[in-house]
């Protein structure tokens, strides 16, 4: 079969010193917090252990003024994990940056495109 069309895709990193404050994987995280409510249930989705999936909250929420998401601890299904008001404006101005960037190179994209095989 005939591989599919190859695409652009940008990749933010906020860093500070070494540290990564946001990123592409952060973000598909906070947008799995978001849908299901539980940070358990999204490190899983993305196949990311919980452990690490808490390590990125701690660190997003330690680089921003206001926390991205706000854990509630609990045993046996009493636990979950929201995006506060500013995790969800994060999210967009992250995507909206992504899908600018992508209309900047739109011309030169549409010339490289040329060369792909």
């Amino acid at each position: 079969s005939a591989p599919s069309p190859a695409r652009l895709k940008p990749r933010f990193r906020v860093v500070r010193d070494r540290e990564v404050l946001l990123g592409p994987g952060m973000v598909e995280l906070l947008e799995a917090i978001r849908r299901t409510g539980s940070l358990r249930v999204a490190a899983g989705e993305l196949r990311m252990s919980y452990m690490h999936a808490w390590g990125l909250v701690k660190t997003m929420n330690r680089g921003f003024r206001d926390p991205l998401v706000e854990l509630s601890r609990g045993g046996a299904g009493r636990g979950g994990a929201r995006l506060t008001d500013r995790g969800e404006e994060v999210i967009a101005l992250y995507r909206e940056m992504e899908a600018e960037a992508l209309r900047a190179v739109a011309t030169r994209w549409r010339r490289l495109r040329r060369f792909l095989a």
